[in-house]
């Protein structure tokens, strides 16, 4: 399984009808903690005062990224994304069983 750190930004297009625009984002929150129960969604984080997220993906390939994963998002019609397959570095503290100071 690889692992992708995602970074979306959500842009509702001008003159959607607000209601239409909170039925996506319920929906959207019922998708996420699906693909979080699969382990596809593993994090998500929104960068304090902006209106975009960054997260920790896991899929086969980026083909199952885009079409388990992304591409099932109610709002995906109107994010963009910039997707970088990611692996462990070899100085990563959690890969680490030293636990010495």
């Amino acid at each position: 399984m690889n692992e992708f750190l995602v970074e979306i930004t959500t842009t509702v297009p001008e003159g959607t009808d607000p209601a239409e625009v909170e039925r996506l984002r319920v929906a959207e929150a019922v998708r996420a903690a699906e693909l979080a129960r699969a382990g596809h969604l593993v994090r998500l984080w929104r960068p304090v005062g902006e209106l975009r997220s960054i997260g920790l993906w896991r899929a086969a390939d980026q083909a199952e990224l885009y079409g388990a994963g992304l591409g099932t998002l109610p709002l995906w019609p109107w994010m963009t994304a910039t997707v970088t397959c990611v692996q462990a570095h070899p100085n990563d503290p959690a890969g680490s069983s030293d636990t010495a100071v």
